[in-house]
């Protein structure tokens, strides 16, 4: 759970943007917040917005 950047009202689900649903259709648009939901949480799944996580990536694989 978290906290909406724009409104600071709580967040129910675990989502991978700290936007709330209102905000972001507000910001977005309905089609543009649901892609960018989507298209974030997809992200977190893969592991792309893990910062730090280095060492189970392709520079890991390769070795001199």
């Amino acid at each position: 759970m978290g906290k909406c950047i724009y409104c600071k009202d709580c967040i129910e689900d675990d989502r991978a943007v700290d936007v709330c649903d209102s905000c972001g259709r507000r910001v977005w648009g309905d089609k543009m917040f649901s892609a960018i939901k989507d298209n974030m949480s997809d992200s977190r799944s893969r592991g792309d917005l893990e910062q730090g996580n280095v060492s189970s990536g392709a520079c890991a694989k390769m070795k001199v």
